[in-house]
């Protein structure tokens, strides 16, 4: 179960951090709203454990930004704040739980589960690309009935971006800008070989190419 930890306190985040990865979850921790943010658009999480008060955006913004882009990824919130309007206001943005500081962890943990039971989240969460055809995020992994192909780190971040804007175009200074934001800036070259090999993993009827232009991914 992936879950998105928006914390920017240090020494607590990595606290929690190390906490739910020893019972087993994969943890990828923000301190920033907006790098939470532009994240969640990217890849896949099962549930976002959000403080509120962090630098950017705050947890209450980024869950109504999610919410008015029709992202319903179940969230906890986890604040100082404890007032009865924040706790009104939390749920009003569609909050799955709130949880008031300090907590204890195993509490934190009680709550993930609960919500991981309500909203039947499995440890594996396969994503149909087409009748034949799986994508486990959590191993980089594209399944097929013949065979299953390993990606590359920089592959299955391609591909989960092609699959979070799946049938709509996206150009080549797109795809360098967002996929290879903190890399080196590749050719147009490399980004097409990047793209051939996601071709030969079973995928080529799923990625269209508009000439000179860029590429469309077509779930099936």
């Amino acid at each position: 179960m992936k879950i998105l930890l928006l914390e920017d306190d240090p020494i607590l985040s990595e606290i929690i951090e190390e906490f739910l990865v020893e019972h087993g979850l994969h943890v990828k921790l923000f301190y920033d709203g907006k790098e939470a943010l532009d994240a969640i658009f990217e890849h896949k999480f099962d549930i976002l454990v959000l403080d509120i008060n962090v630098p950017s955006l705050s947890g209450f913004e980024l869950l109504k930004t999610l919410k008015e882009a029709n992202i319903t990824t179940p969230t906890i919130f986890i604040t100082s704040l404890d007032q009865i309007s924040d706790v009104k206001k939390g749920f009003a943005l569609g909050a799955e739980d709130y949880l008031k500081k300090p907590f204890e962890l195993e509490e934190l943990l009680v709550r993930i589960e609960r919500t991981k039971k309500l909203h039947h989240i499995e440890e594996n969460n396969l994503v149909k690309l087409a009748p034949n055809i799986s994508y486990d995020p959590q191993n980089y992994q594209i399944i097929t009935p013949e065979t299953l192909y390993k990606l590359r780190k920089k592959e299955a971040q391609l591909l989960e971006y092609f699959i979070s804007h799946q049938n709509r175009m996206v150009s080549f200074e797109e795809i360098i800008e967002e996929v290879w934001r903190f890399d080196e800036v590749p050719t147009h070259a490399t980004v097409r070989t990047y793209i051939k090999n996601l071709r030969s993993y079973g995928m080529e009827s799923l990625i269209e190419n508009i000439k000179g232009v860029g590429y469309r991914f077509k779930c099936l």
